[in-house]
């Protein structure tokens, strides 16, 4: 089983989020998969952008706010 750095992005609202995560390759069938600990880590940063706290969602990824560009 080995691990790569990546990147997982989640929106929320107007909000966009960056996180570092770890695919894990295995050699079965679900290849690449996350770690329960990245997982959970992915939840804690939408449920922060869903409640409005940038503060915690801030301190464990990229934060980002979505503008509309004009027509």
């Amino acid at each position: 089983m080995n691990t790569r750095p990546g990147i997982k992005f989640v929106r929320e609202g107007q909000y966009a989020a960056e996180i570092p995560v770890h695919w894990i390759d295995s050699e079965d069938g679900w290849s690449p998969c996350l770690s329960l600990e990245d997982a959970n880590k992915l939840d804690q940063v939408r449920e922060a952008l869903r409640s409005g706290d940038l503060a915690t969602a801030s301190r464990l990824a990229q934060v980002y706010q979505l503008t509309p560009v004009a027509r």
